[in-house]
């Protein structure tokens, strides 16, 4: 892998067994991503982008090619060494906020950095600081069901972040907010991206997410069909010019 890719995948095809059939969710599927990336997967339902995400995630395995994340041949990796790779390096976001209902907002964000293993006091400095940054620090000691559903993604957000990954997936973020929310929420990852510098790589068919993307690329059936960069900023809606 390029020293500069945090991600490179070669001829990456996904299989899925159907009875006496076959579908590929993905074929030979070649993209690369760099350090500070804001993309997006686009395309219709069935098309890949999720199947993509989980295979970067190391959730999943290729059923043929390479798939290299941050050095790591995912298709070698023992079910430990993906764990680890997840918890060290990736933090997810999806359409479901996933909470724990039964913990505060501050025990949710805290939850992946108990995982590493980190001493209390920096675990409670860096949750503060996540919670700072999507600005709901003053709900530290609520619940999830004390929440507005703009509110809770942003508290996954934070628990995303909280272990400065190198690299965010999020999958259909937006599906479950409104437009204002989804703004809200979308300037936030913008401004992580471009501040901290993390690597952003969404799935989606919101056209409000691909408004913010400085990277566009369309799945049509497993395939890459297209890869748009952007010399716009991100968030400027119709104002995109292809580079």
């Amino acid at each position: 892998m390029e020293n500069n890719q945090l991600i490179l995948t070669q001829k990456l095809t996904k299989i899925y067994p159907m009875g006496q059939h076959q579908l590929y969710a993905l074929k030979e599927v070649d993209l690369s991503f760099g350090p500070g990336e804001f993309a997006g997967l686009v395309g219709p339902s069935g098309s890949g982008k999720t199947t993509f995400l989980n295979i970067v995630g190391s959730l999943d395995v290729p059923s043929q090619g390479q798939v290299e994340v941050l050095g790591r041949r995912i298709e070698t990796l023992t079910h430990k060494e993906a764990a680890e790779l997840r918890k060290k390096h990736i933090g997810f976001i999806f359409q479901t906020f996933n909470l724990l209902p039964v913990y505060t907002v501050f025990e949710n964000v805290e939850f992946p950095l108990i995982l590493l293993g980190l001493p209390s006091s920096e675990r409670r400095q860096r949750v503060m600081e996540a919670l700072e940054w999507v600005r709901l620090a003053d709900r530290a000691n609520s619940r999830p069901a004390q929440l507005s559903g703009g509110e809770c993604q942003r508290v996954a957000i934070a628990r995303a972040i909280v272990k400065k990954p190198a690299l965010i997936l999020a999958d259909e973020p937006t599906a479950n907010l409104d437009a204002e929310n989804s703004h809200n929420i979308l300037q936030i990852m913008a401004r992580l991206n471009q501040e901290l510098g993390i690597t952003f790589i969404f799935a989606t068919h919101d056209e409000k997410v691909i408004g913010y993307l400085k990277r566009k690329i369309t799945l049509v059936d497993g395939r890459v069909t297209k890869d748009e960069t952007y010399s716009s900023q991100p968030g400027m809606e119709g104002h995109h010019e292809a580079s």
